[in-house]
């Protein structure tokens, strides 16, 4: 697997989707640098955040892609909305700021868990979850997720994640296709 560096800015709404983040992408090949840009605790919602800062990463990003190597990773929750939905808001973002929406080619990956990561990290610990339900958080345990996001990224990689998994993570499996071209210069 190569050793390329890559700089990774991961833009999220908490620690949690930051491990997951940096576990996920350091298991596919992925040594950084990582820059996370995490909502600070405390200071507005989460996907706020991720919303508000979403297109200046963006307009980062693309001065950047042409002189370093360099992807933009963002999780945000879906919560009681829909994927398609938070897509949605991330792309008027981004038309509020007069660029154009994430091209097929841009290292921009999305990942959207349904109502939040939590339900992720349950389900591949072999949990039965539904992506309706809040689940709790692991509160000072965030690396819980490590062996389950590296079997993960497995099977993204190899495509042979089960049928019965979240309709979101499925989606984020996809998302990963985005980074790969990173990896081989």
């Amino acid at each position: 697997m190569s050793q390329r560096r890559v700089q990774i800015v991961i833009l999220c709404e908490d620690r949690q989707q930051e491990v997951f983040a940096r576990y996920f992408l350091e298991k596919r090949g992925f040594r950084g640098p990582f820059r996370p840009k995490i909502c600070p605790p405390g200071s507005q919602a989460g996907e706020q955040y991720v919303r508000t800062h979403y297109p200046e990463e963006v307009k980062a990003y693309r001065q950047n892609k042409n002189r370093v190597a360099i992807g933009l990773v963002v999780l945000i929750d879906a919560d009681t909305g829909t994927l398609e939905a938070r897509l949605n808001q991330l792309a008027s973002a981004l038309e509020e700021d007069e660029q154009k929406n994430r091209g097929p080619n841009e290292a921009i990956a999305i990942f959207v868990p349904k109502r939040n990561i939590e339900i992720w990290i349950r389900y591949l610990q072999g949990e039965t979850v539904n992506e309706e339900d809040a689940y709790a958080k692991f509160e000072n345990n965030e690396a819980v997720c490590k062996k389950p996001v590296e079997d993960l990224a497995d099977r993204c990689y190899s495509q042979s994640l089960p049928e019965d998994a979240p309709r979101s993570l499925q989606a984020a499996c996809g998302e990963l296709q985005r980074l790969l071209p990173l990896l081989n210069p």
